[in-house]
């Protein structure tokens, strides 16, 4: 099988190739390479905010995909973008292999329509962003960050915006319960708090099996939480579903926590009531500008702790991707449809 691996500046195009010939052996092939990427981090950063926001469409199709698709029958992409006119390229493509959960760079509606499978790797950094999730949680109650900074301003900080108060015995409301949000309850059992789970998805034996109660509303999870974490996929369903409606209904001592998706939340409203003082504080890994401007209102709050999208950004994140897409291509190989395989349908229906 003819495959393309489509490397940029987080991973390259050599770690696809040894993971697929680690999988597949050496002869498997032909294994082809190129790059895409801007010339620094926040160049290719940039082009991602842009597809995250109006899809792959909205960045130039890379020329150097273009060109080299040829007979390619998968293409292994980490950001790149798969527009219409990388399709087109590709008269034999049976597969788009994306080394991440997100698939936002790849127009899945036109791969489709193509009989072309868009394949992601579910799980892949799971573990690291549930992790942070977990850090983001002691940090603000902690007020870690804050006595760091006061620190190296020449204070010893005694006082916060908000009195610490122990994780231990508290509650904590997720919102959505994919592969992040498991992974983030199987780290919270060890510090005894009563879990509460609102996923219309998921059935509530799935997340009592990990130690949750299913709620039926959302306004339980930001009534009742000490810590409110948004897990959810961003879809037409959860575009900004979340905003003051539901932070006024927070206990003013409680947390608000995301590391899923800006666009889920109305940050507007966040601000407001963090401003306001109406809940403690916010953690927040991801923001509705990447990076935030000079003088952005964020930077002059004391009640959140600010990280800069990179709570999937870990070594083993990046060896379960390039794992992952050896599997993903096997399988490919071995029954022409692997397992993970998007459903335009279901996506459409949300």
């Amino acid at each position: 099988m003819d495959v393309l691996c489509v490397g940029d500046l987080f991973l390259s195009s050599a770690r696809f190739r040894e993971a697929i010939e680690k999988e597949m052996g050496e002869d498997f092939g032909p294994l082809r390479e190129v790059s895409w990427a801007g010339e620094t981090a926040e160049d290719q950063h940039h082009l991602q905010q842009l597809m995250e926001q109006e899809g792959p469409e909205a960045v130039p199709a890379p020329e150097e995909v273009v060109e080299a698709l040829g007979e390619a029958e998968a293409l292994v992409v980490h950001f790149a973008p798969v527009s219409e006119a990388v399709l087109d390229a590709g008269p034999n493509l049976k597969a788009v292999i994306v080394a991440r959960a997100g698939f936002e760079n790849v127009n899945v509606e036109a791969a489709s329509a193509r009989g072309i499978a868009v394949v992601n790797l579910q799980g892949r950094n799971a573990s690291s962003v549930a992790e942070q999730t977990l850090g983001l949680m002691l940090a603000e109650t902690r007020s870690i960050a804050r006595s760091d900074r006061g620190i190296r301003a020449g204070r010893w900080p005694k006082e916060f915006p908000q009195e610490p108060y122990d994780l231990s015995g508290r509650t904590v409301g997720l919102i959505g319960f994919g592969q992040v949000a498991r992974q983030l309850a199987s780290r919270l059992s060890g510090f005894g708090v009563t879990l509460l789970v609102y996923d219309p998805y998921v059935e509530g034996e799935t997340i009592s099996s990990h130690g949750g109660e299913k709620v039926d509303d959302l306004d339980t999870i930001f009534r009742e939480g000490n810590f409110v974490s948004l897990h959810a996929r961003l879809s037409g369903e959860t575009s900004r579903f979340i905003g003051r409606e539901h932070f006024e209904q927070m206990k003013p001592t409680a947390f608000f926590i995301n590391t899923a998706r800006s666009r889920m939340v109305r940050y507007d409203d966040l601000l407001e009531v963090l401003k306001e003082g109406r809940i403690a504080g916010a953690g927040l890994d991801v923001h509705d500008e990447e990076p935030l401007e000079e003088g952005s209102p964020w930077l002059e709050l004391e009640n959140v702790t600010l990280t800069p999208h990179v709570a999937g950004s870990t070594s083993s994140a990046w060896e379960n991707s390039v794992r992952m897409v050896g599997e993903a291509v096997r399988e490919l190989d071995e029954t022409g449809r692997p397992r993970n395989t998007v459903n335009v349908e279901e996506l459409q229906k949300r």
